[in-house]
């Protein structure tokens, strides 16, 4: 999904997600987890990461990390980093193991924090196939540890998940939280197309808004290391000129009037996504990557000529809204 601009500072808490290049299995065996969890404790030390919660799945993982020293970005480029190099070298592979940097939800600790640990914890039993009839039973996440059915690592924080939980019996009293189930609000927020960057009321949305409009966003935009893939990119690309995919890929689709928002779309691929020019000339079905550079140029000048401007407005506003 598109991924707007992250915000970090001192204390943030962060949700944070990523999934293996086209979905492929990140975790092998059991050794695979536990090099994943190794590499986690080291964050902890090197960085002062605090780790809250986790669940690794078989293709993708789920943590909410503190950061003391507002260095997110520091943390995970070791995690992602540094796990993929032993994973190469335990299986004998090459080359890139994440379909991306990551994807990180900056929480409001107040109103959602706890939420969250249930939601991170329940993955096992929420996937279309559940991995396991009872959560305690699933061995790669916290949630064992925090009903007391597993030994916590040292590394692992729990206390802040239990002073919210107020309950005077700790392990009894998350394990029937969790049984409850998700909250609607939670879902409601991580079933949408575009999740925001922000997990938040109003008043602690507004205010990491008005911190990030205080950034250099072109700066900001031009830096974005985890921009969305071009098929992510398209559905909006479609809700912004309400021309269907199908149409705008189409080299001729006897739609002269078409030919424009196509050129829009391969300028917005061009700039938003993280596709390279030989993926774009593929996916629109140009004969090679030189073949991008006429409808760029086309759409450059034209927002000189201050066109597209709404379209734009509208684009970066699903993608960078928070």
């Amino acid at each position: 999904m598109p991924r707007p601009p992250r915000i970090e500072y001192e204390g943030a808490f962060h949700h944070v997600m990523n999934r293996g290049r086209h979905s492929q299995a990140i975790y092998r065996d059991d050794d695979d987890y536990k090099i994943f969890l190794n590499t986690l404790s080291e964050v902890t030390k090197e960085y002062s990461a605090v780790i809250h919660a986790y669940c690794l799945m078989t293709n993708h993982y789920h943590l909410l990390i503190e950061t003391p020293k507002a260095n997110l970005s520091q943390i995970m480029k070791h995690v992602n980093g540094l796990y993929t190099q032993r994973y190469n070298r335990k299986h004998k592979k090459d080359g890139t193991l994440f379909r991306g940097r990551h994807k990180s939800i900056l929480v409001d600790e107040d109103a959602y924090l706890l939420q969250l640990t249930r939601y991170i914890h329940r993955n096992p039993l929420e996937v279309k196939k559940k991995m396991v009839q009872t959560l305690a039973d699933y061995p790669w996440s916290s949630y064992p540890a925090y009903i007391n059915q597993a030994k916590p690592a040292d590394w692992l924080f729990r206390d802040k998940t239990y002073q919210m939980l107020d309950h005077r019996h700790r392990y009894k009293g998350y394990r029937n939280y969790v049984e409850k189930g998700v909250d609607e609000d939670i879902k409601r927020f991580y079933g949408k197309g575009n999740i925001l960057s922000v997990l938040g009321d109003k008043e602690f949305r507004t205010e990491r808004k008005e911190e990030n409009d205080a950034l250099d966003i072109e700066k900001l935009r031009h830096a974005l290391e985890d921009k969305p893939r071009i098929d992510e990119l398209m559905v909006y690309v479609e809700k912004v000129t309400q021309q269907k995919k199908s149409d705008l890929r189409q080299r001729s689709n006897g739609k002269r009037s078409n030919l424009p928002y196509r050129a829009f779309a391969i300028y917005a691929c061009h700039r938003y996504s993280q596709a390279d020019h030989n993926e774009i000339a593929k996916y629109f079905g140009l004969t090679h990557r030189g073949s991008i550079s006429q409808p760029l140029n086309r759409i450059r000048k034209e927002i000189n000529n201050h066109q597209w401007e709404q379209e734009v407005k509208l684009l970066e506003k699903y993608l960078f809204v928070v």
